[in-house]
């Protein structure tokens, strides 16, 4: 008997690219199960497949950095429940993070792709159902989006949970209004300026170092956290970057060149959650 259960739980993360560099992302996950009827006639409870799956990708894969522990281009160290490690870039720049282990999915394959962390993911589960389970399926998606979006990601120290961790991040739609018209112009140059974008906050960045590369560093309920990446792959804002914030900071942006005129920004974090922000100058 096959079972199956559709947009079981999206995951908001990064990942690690060679060419792309750190990429903020938002899977949807979809799950199937293959086994015998039990005396209730199930495969399994259908709350027991979502419990299960939904708590091992929520703390496992959301709001964590995916490393593809295999790959090439990756140094990485492990010690003392901290990870450390440097990426290499295909034009010759390295990404640097540091930070508790609880921060990092450390993937058994070379690249962080779908189909990869799929069958790393169904590894991990193979012992949390019962044994006439006898396959387990898990596939991701991406939302389907006709309009502008981009990919970043950031680090919120402030927060309690897991969005303090320094490298987590979405991919999110980005919608701006003119005087109540929406403007494909300005949603396309900001899916343009944010593609593959680390947002870092000002009062985060760490002093001297080498121009080229920008250096963040907190202490976080979680513990310390530290990140360095090419100048050319960050934007530095003067505040936070909750969605909130960014809403805000996009809307005043747009403001400042379009005097006289109402602007709205409806900014999205992930997959259907975001924040709306006004300005006008």
């Amino acid at each position: 008997m096959h079972l199956f259960v559709d947009n079981l739980i999206n995951i908001d993360f990064s990942f690690l690219d060679h060419r792309r560099g750190l990429v903020g992302e938002t899977w949807l996950a979809n799950a199937a199960l293959d086994g015998a009827l039990d005396e209730q006639g199930m495969v399994c409870d259908f709350g027991v497949v979502k419990k299960t799956l939904r708590h091992w990708l929520d703390e496992e894969l959301d709001h964590r950095l995916l490393v593809p522990r295999h790959s090439p281009h990756l140094e990485l160290k492990e010690e003392n429940g901290s990870v450390s490690l440097k990426w290499h870039l295909a034009d010759g720049g390295r990404i640097s993070v540091s930070g508790p282990r609880q921060a990092f999915a450390l993937v058994d394959t070379e690249t962080i792709e779908m189909e990869s962390v799929a069958a790393w993911s169904v590894a991990q589960l193979a012992s949390a159902f019962p044994t006439r389970v006898e396959k387990l399926q898990l596939s991701f998606s991406c939302e389907e989006i006709t309009d502008a979006f981009y990919h970043y990601s950031h680090g919120l120290k402030k927060h309690d949970g897991n969005c303090q961790r320094i490298a987590h991040g979405h991919r999110s739609r980005i919608q701006v209004s003119i005087n109540g018209e929406r403007s494909a112009l300005w949603e396309e140059r900001w899916a343009e300026r944010w593609r593959d974008i680390y947002l870092g906050t000002r009062e985060d960045l760490q002093s001297g170092g080498d121009e080229a590369q920008l250096r963040f560093a907190y202490q976080a309920r979680q513990g310390e956290f530290g990140l360095e990446i090419p100048a050319t792959r960050c934007e530095l804002l003067d505040c936070d970057t909750t969605v909130e914030q960014l809403a805000t900071h996009i809307a005043t942006t747009i403001a400042t060149e379009e005097p006289g005129h109402e602007v709205q920004v409806r900014a999205f974090e992930g997959l259907g959650k975001g924040a709306v922000a006004s300005a006008r100058r």
